[in-house]
């Protein structure tokens, strides 16, 4: 997504929405955005001012009641209806009161200019006696998505008696402004001077440690292992930027050196980016007790890894988890919230049968992450994947590896947090 301008320097394309009648184009909705060509809808962020003007061209003289702009906001459930969080409305033409109430005619060409500024937060009601603030969501819409979220600008032109009024509205896309904060002082100094990153033996303030956990099961049928695995992610808060590459460090340790040799191949390594989809009305509740039925995860990247050194009884790989373009923010918002984790799965090696974990949950380690919308400021995150090692495309193979199954828009899966 790259770094997004502040609302002041937002960028200055000028769209156009046309609504023809006989053949001719009578009314038009132009509009200023940050988007950069005519090919994306307008584009804003928190705080935007949302400008441009309503053009109507009347052949002949049409009683008209009153022209209004509105700026919409709301989320659907599949369903359900809309509930709408922002609804503003602007009057950019109204008839003279002599004329009464059936209206005034126009005539000709008229220009009608409006000007609105996003508001960063909307207070929306929990229960029936507790109200609180929340950030603007992002727009979201995507194939068989229990959930959708949606921004239109609206132009009615209300027209005399017996008369329907005439709708149009378009689209547009809303991006919240988060950033994670600085790294660590010298994963700084390693992203501007272009030197190898520094791991968590020398930088112990820049990693977050996650485990250890335990892993055991059966190599080539006949031996039982163990072993203990931590993963260590860059940042003590773990929020990382869209289009950036997460890095990560992992260890393995056992006394089977046949074993370690076997699970430390990079390909045996499944650690995902996963991305879990609350609906409903405890989706603002991060320990809420969640359903298949409005509970939905995913994978939205793979971490390559590549080994990096090795002790009589320990492995160590480094790798990266990369924040792919499309991906989008975390948020949380009344019925519907996105949240992600780091989660590491049981290693997949030729030779290996991992046991089943105690209590059916088949993910070893998970930590919750951040997603954001734009880097720090002067902070421009670099990969360190060496030639030859490529992201596995889309989410990888996590559905394989969790035996998720699909049925239409159901999913079903073996593990709930």
């Amino acid at each position: 997504m790259g770094t997004l301008a502040t609302a002041s320097s937002a960028e200055n394309f000028e769209h156009c929405f046309p609504m023809e009648r006989n053949g001719k184009i009578w009314l038009s909705l132009h509009v200023r955005s940050r988007a950069k060509s005519t090919s994306s809808p307008p584009i804003y962020t928190e705080g935007d001012t949302v400008s441009g003007r309503v053009e109507l061209h009347f052949d002949k003289p049409e009683k008209i009641k009153g022209i209004t702009v509105a700026i919409q906001g709301g989320t659907t459930a599949v369903g359900q209806e809309e509930i709408i969080f922002l609804d503003t409305t602007q009057t950019v033409w109204s008839p003279d009161p002599k004329q009464g109430k059936s209206g005034e005619k126009l005539q000709g060409k008229h220009a009608l200019p409006f000007k609105f500024v996003l508001p960063k937060e909307v207070t929306m009601s929990l229960s029936k006696n507790k109200q609180a603030e929340f950030k603007l969501p992002p727009n979201f819409s995507e194939r068989a998505s229990p959930s959708y979220i949606d921004y239109k600008l609206i132009v009615i032109v209300k027209r005399g008696l017996f008369l329907a009024n005439m709708v149009l509205s378009h689209y547009f896309a809303y991006v919240p402004l988060s950033m994670p904060p600085p790294p660590s002082t010298l994963r700084q100094m390693a992203y501007r001077s272009g030197t190898g990153l520094i791991g968590p033996d020398r930088d112990r303030d820049g990693w977050k440690v996650a485990g250890p956990a335990k892993l055991a099961g059966t190599l080539f049928n006949v031996r039982k292992v163990g072993m203990e695995c931590e993963v260590r992610e860059a940042g003590e808060l773990l929020a990382f930027p869209v289009r950036s590459p997460i890095p990560l460090f992992l260890t393995i340790k056992s006394d089977d050196e046949q074993a370690l040799d076997i699970l430390s191949s990079p390909s045996a390594v499944r650690v995902f980016l996963v991305r879990s989809l609350a609906n409903g009305s405890d989706a603002v509740d991060d320990d809420a007790v969640r359903r298949s039925n409005n509970f939905f995860v995913e994978s939205a990247g793979q971490a390559v890894f590549w080994s990096i050194s090795r002790d009589q009884n320990s492995r160590t790989l480094q790798g990266e988890l990369e924040v792919k373009h499309g991906v989008k923010p975390s948020f949380v918002f009344p019925r519907f919230a996105i949240r992600y984790t780091i989660d590491l799965l049981p290693f997949v090696a030729p030779g290996f049968q991992s046991d089943t974990m105690p209590n059916g949950d088949p993910v070893l380690l998970s930590e919750t992450v951040t997603i954001c919308t734009t880097h720090a400021p002067g902070v421009v995150p670099r990969s360190y994947t060496p030639p030859g090692y490529e992201h596995p495309q889309g989410g990888g193979d996590y559905n394989n590896s969790m035996g998720l199954l699909e049925n239409g828009n159901q999913r079903f899966y073996h593990h709930i947090r």
